[in-house]
């Protein structure tokens, strides 16, 4: 079992990790489909398309028009998979399919064409009965951890096709990607704790907790969701998020490091917490809507509003080697043109389904509607990090009971289910590898919505993927 301690720390105790299962066909443990879609989602994008309804239309067409969406899609798999300096890497061929995979299996509940579901299907097979492991430097990490949870999410729409091999791929899942991910909550790739950023740590709870739903394992998911409240890591969300203001925004971690990187663990927070929330976790409202506020905060900062930020020290190295520290003593410039497909699925939870205010977040997601989704801002694999489709996939009408929902307590357990910039690292880094409201959104913010995807990250490095 993963350690559960709080407040960040520099070492990492001696535990044993929970090989994952898959659980037997009789008695699934979660609802299903139920990581980032629900049946209800599912059936609400299709009803509002076919009714024309704003902004779906928009957004559905945004999927189509994606190269991935297309039914003559094929795949490419791989038996070993490499992320890294000092390997043949591959590993764009394996977030190419799983994009492919997730487009052709959404655009198939929208449209109703079972030609989608078959691509999306037979992708999913040819990777389960090739690949075998997840290689690289501690890049390996990242790819187990961001693609673990996106392929779980593609598999997810097709589980119960005819043709689809569920067994199989829940092996895959849970030999190949789940451990890697496991392993690197408990031992950090045998560095100090805090040597590695936020989103490290959060790429590998989307996967421990994606994976362990996918494959009813419900000690993984509960790993999973003690390690979002309790964790030592930095994506645990205390230490993610360490200082709360008293003007309602909380201080984001890794602002001090750089925007694109603070965006990235802003959409795997928010992934992470709607999955949960949809097999009855209330991470969204955990210790007083915690990640709204730092949803606020990075929304107000990459639209170029000055925000606090606290100087920070983290300690760096290995255990039993090298160490260092590192400052991060200021929030970092911004690019207001920069975003990436994260935005809309937090906006509504908090604005819809619990009738908060949330107006950066609201904002900041009209800017960037429609949503578009892998293969739609730019190359690099930063442009895969996040499945994206929000605008289709999350715009909802409000709840009627708005009071309700945001009363549920969400330290009680399980709700019911529903359908400046840091100083130089040294060298020896261990990580140096149908909805008014959009419109609405808009006015309020005196924008125009723009037309598609803006130009994501631009770094000098890696297209500003996960790192």
């Amino acid at each position: 079992m993963l350690k559960a301690t709080g407040a960040a720390g520099v070492t990492v105790a001696a535990v044993t990790i929970a090989t994952p299962t898959t659980a037997t066909a009789a008695g699934s443990a979660f609802a299903h489909p139920g990581l980032l879609h629900t049946r209800a989602d599912l059936d609400r994008m299709a009803a509002k398309v076919k009714a024309g309804a704003a902004p779906y239309t928009a957004g559905f067409a945004k999927l189509t028009a994606n190269r991935h969406a297309q039914s003559g899609w094929t795949p490419n798999p791989q038996a070993t998979v490499y992320r890294g300096a000092g390997s043949p890497q591959n590993y764009a061929t394996l977030y190419n399919d799983i994009h492919a995979a997730y487009q052709n299996g959404l655009r198939h509940h929208v449209s109703g064409d079972d030609a989608y579901a078959d691509t999306a299907v037979a992708i999913l097979n040819a990777w389960s009965a090739k690949l075998t492991s997840v290689e690289g430097s501690a890049d390996r990490f990242l790819a187990a951890g961001l693609y673990g949870y996106q392929f779980a999410n593609a598999a997810e729409l097709v589980r119960d096709h005819p043709d689809f091999d569920l067994s199989r791929f829940q092996e895959m899942l849970a030999k190949v990607f789940a451990p890697l991910s496991d392993d690197f909550l408990v031992r950090h790739n045998g560095a100090v704790v805090t040597n590695y950023w936020t989103n490290w740590d959060l790429c590998a709870m989307a996967c421990v907790l994606a994976t362990g739903i996918f494959c009813d394992d419900s000690s993984q998911v509960a790993r999973a969701v003690d390690y979002f409240k309790h964790g030592e890591g930095l994506g645990a969300i205390r230490n993610a998020i360490p200082v709360v203001s008293d003007d309602g925004l909380a201080e984001w971690l890794e602002a001090g490091r750089d925007q694109g990187h603070a965006l990235l663990g802003v959409g795997l927070m928010g992934t992470f917490c709607e999955m949960a929330w949809n097999q009855g976790y209330d991470l969204y409202g955990y210790d007083d809507s915690r990640f709204l506020k730092g949803a606020q905060y990075v929304a107000k900062w990459s639209m170029g509003g000055e925000v606090s930020y606290t100087a920070n020290t983290r300690a760096k190295g290995a255990i039993g080697g090298w160490s260092g520290r590192e400052t991060a003593s200021a929030a970092a410039g911004v690019d207001p043109a920069m975003t990436r497909p994260i935005w809309a699925m937090i906006a509504n939870h908090y604005t819809k389904r619990r009738g908060l205010s949330a107006p950066y977040v609201t904002r900041v997601a009209a800017r960037s509607t429609p949503e578009g989704g892998g293969g739609d801002y730019g190359p690099n694999s930063g442009g895969y990090d996040q499945l994206g489709f929000g605008t289709l996939a999350f715009t909802r009408d409000r709840v009627a009971d708005t009071a309700a929902t945001a009363s549920a307590s969400p330290d009680s357990g399980p709700r019911p289910q529903t359908g400046g910039t840091a100083s130089p690292a040294p060298d020896q880094d261990l990580a140096a590898t149908g909805s008014d409201d959009i419109i609405g959104w808009s006015a309020a913010a005196g924008i125009t919505a723009v037309a598609g995807g803006l130009l994501l990250l631009r770094r000098r490095d890696r297209g500003g993927s996960a790192e």
